[in-house]
């Protein structure tokens, strides 16, 4: 039998060896794992031998300590050793070689006395007066054994456990740190002098749709079911009546004397919290029925902040992210660490998918690969609470900058310009909008301002948005924002050869100069005719078009023609005159009326397009066509320096 099994993180070996001499000096038996636990490796039988044939553990709590499953598999049985005798610190100690106690949790263990490796005489005397005090080994049961006083009252619903220990769930990784949040924040009220509780309050664990917040809540019961001997009641808060019922429970507070007869503390989760459907009022009366229950929801909404103390769900770090989707780094970063998300695609790789295919499914058109892997349509789920017009509307703008934050700026200047409304009003929709994503956890903030977009929202917002023709908008709308900012920038575009500076005069020049160059670069004009393709009449229609275009995007931003001088700097107006009066103009009236002579001679029994083809002047007007392409182009790439955006077209001739 050991005195100590003294625990650590591997990466605290140097600093335990001078304290692993000092206690054997001392006298004491300790167990030390020289060769440690490799991450995400199981608990070896050896230390689960060895920590049983064990008085108490020395926790080693660097801040490293948290991090590493192996020690918080042996805090966790250690501390629930204790905890079944009556006090989780009789068969823990902890030594503390920071200058703070925050990394330590639980927080009963944060409230005791912690002993320093700085004068290993004094800690040594005090390990050997602990051990002294303890008889036997203490007594390490598998997580989610509970074990029941005799002849008290059985838990509503409770079920028989079948003989041996159920083991933790397979995906549940890098949550340690957040377990033990949990289980501190459920027991505040035991360390009041650390946090000045004296009741106990309820816990809720939020987050996004899929980021993990039933299987913690799962996790949770199952390795401290042993500290609630009084049972573990789960309701799903989506049917909460209905759970109640299964219980065998009508009224939770008409059977205030049943859970008083349990005698002991029980766990009350309430799965699944509506969100936005129930009053705070009525979220809050679904907490447990007796002050012997400690509470646990789980919820996507940070609405309720009064509900109880916040536990929030972030994505999961990436070497776990890595592990769970199989050691793709692309697959593990185009998730964002989202555990749902990893799982599936995990799944198809260890069913022998090839994770470069997998990759290009994910980020193709059509159904989502997700939604497939899942045999159900799972990314409804994660923008479901986007139920609102602002919040639909922020959420766009979000999509269409990502991954670049957006502000509420950006957004209020996007709608402004979509929607034609005065700056105040759009601002004031895209503040709503922004807030209402913040609440709901689909928005997260960005250290340098604004707000992120998780890339698993916006895949499930690709497929499940309901106006795709409304997001196209906002997509242009956010684009000429992100280039018509006021401070001087540089932008870079994708495809584009150079960096292009912002100029321009005015907010509304860079607009309308970005909405005029995106059409101008599509035009038949500018994109080549390869002889004997296309129709000639299209060709002339795309350009009167653009005309039309050109003179509605300078009505829009109140911009008006002018003349250039001889010398002067180019303008949107200066190069919208040039494109329309000495580019387009004299070619469409030149060939306009010729091709519609021609074509009011089709005979009735001939394809129009192979009346044109044989045309005798279509080649000449296939030529001059040709030799539009160098003004053009010069008029896009001038309006790229006014706008900042470079689309890979050069001026040519």
């Amino acid at each position: 039998m050991w005195d100590v099994f003294l625990s650590y993180s591997r990466g605290d070996v140097e600093r335990v060896r001078p304290l692993a001499r000092a206690l054997r000096g001392g006298g004491l038996r300790v167990f030390t794992d020289e060769t440690g636990v490799a991450s995400f490796a199981g608990i070896s039988d050896t230390i689960r031998r060895e920590l049983a044939r064990s008085k108490a553990l020395l926790a080693y709590y660097s801040t490293g300590y948290p991090e590493r499953e192996a020690c918080q598999w042996e805090l966790t049985s250690a501390y629930l050793a204790g905890l079944g005798e009556g006090d989780p610190r009789r068969r823990v100690m902890v030594v503390n070689p920071e200058p703070g106690t925050a990394h330590i949790h639980p927080v009963e263990l944060r409230d005791a006395r912690h002993a320093s490796d700085d004068d290993l005489a004094t800690l040594v005397d005090d390990v050997r007066a602990h051990v002294a005090g303890l008889d036997g080994p203490m007594p390490v049961r598998e997580f989610g054994v509970r074990r029941r006083r005799p002849g008290a009252p059985q838990p509503f619903g409770a079920r028989p456990r079948k003989p041996g220990a159920p083991q933790p769930h397979p995906g549940f990784l890098g949550r340690l740190s957040e377990l033990w949040q949990v289980h501190s924040a459920l027991h505040a009220h035991a360390a009041p002098l650390v946090t000045g509780r004296a009741a106990a309050h309820a816990v809720q664990i939020r987050g996004t749709a899929g980021i993990g917040k039933t299987a913690l809540a799962q996790e949770y019961a199952l390795r401290f079911e042993a500290a609630y001997p009084g049972g573990v009641f789960w309701l799903n808060g989506e049917a909460y009546d209905d759970s109640l019922r299964a219980l065998g429970i009508a009224e939770p507070y008409d059977h205030f004397e049943h859970f008083e007869a349990l005698g002991e503390p029980f766990l009350w989760i309430v799965d699944a919290v509506p969100v936005g459907r129930l009053p705070a009022r009525e979220t809050s009366a679904m907490a447990a029925p007796h002050p012997l229950g400690h509470t646990l929801f789980t919820l996507r909404s940070r609405a309720y902040d009064g509900l109880g103390t916040a536990v929030d769900l972030g994505p999961l770090d990436s070497p776990h992210a890595r592990v769970l989707v199989g050691g793709d780094d692309a697959l593990a970063e185009a998730m964002g660490g989202h555990p749902l998300a990893l799982t599936l695609l995990g799944r198809a790789v260890a069913a022998g998918h090839d994770p470069r295919a997998l990759y290009d499914r994910l980020h193709a058109r059509g159904g989502s690969l997700l939604d497939t892997l899942a045999g159900e349509d799972a990314t409804a789920a994660l923008v479901r609470d986007v139920d609102t017009r602002d919040a639909a509307d922020a959420l766009r703008c979000a999509a269409a900058l990502h991954p670049l934050p957006l502000t509420a700026e950006d957004a209020g200047q996007a709608l402004a310009a979509a929607d034609r409304v005065p700056r105040a009003v759009a601002q004031r929709r895209a503040d709503n909008g922004i807030a209402e994503l913040r609440v709901r956890g689909l928005l997260t903030p960005v250290a340098d301002g604004g707000w992120q977009l998780h890339p698993v929202t916006l895949h499930a917002w690709h497929h499940h948005d309901p106006a795709p023709a409304r997001t196209e908008t906002l997509r242009r709308a956010a684009l000429r924002t992100l280039c018509a900012r006021r401070d001087p920038v540089t932008l870079a575009f994708p495809g584009g050869r150079r960096e292009a500076p912002m100029t321009a005069p005015s907010e509304s020049e860079r607009m309308a100069a970005f909405d005029i160059q995106v059409e101008l670069v599509t035009r038949i004009g500018v994109q080549e005719l390869a002889p004997g393709t296309g129709s000639l009449r299209e060709a002339l229609t795309s350009l009167k078009s653009l005309i039309d275009f050109t003179r509605a995007t300078l009505h829009t931003y109140s911009i008006g023609l002018e003349r250039g001088s001889a010398g002067g700097a180019p303008t949107v107006q200066t190069l919208a005159y040039g494109l329309i009066n000495d580019v387009i103009r004299p070619f469409t009236s030149t060939w306009h009326p010729r091709l519609a002579a021609y074509e009011a001679r089709c005979p009735s029994d001939a394809a129009p397009l192979d009346h044109e083809t044989a045309w005798p002047e279509a080649d000449a007007m296939r030529a001059e066509l040709a030799a539009l392409q160098g003004p053009l182009r010069a008029i896009a790439e001038r309006l790229g320096g006014i706008s900042g955006a470079d689309f890979g077209v050069a001026a040519t001739g």
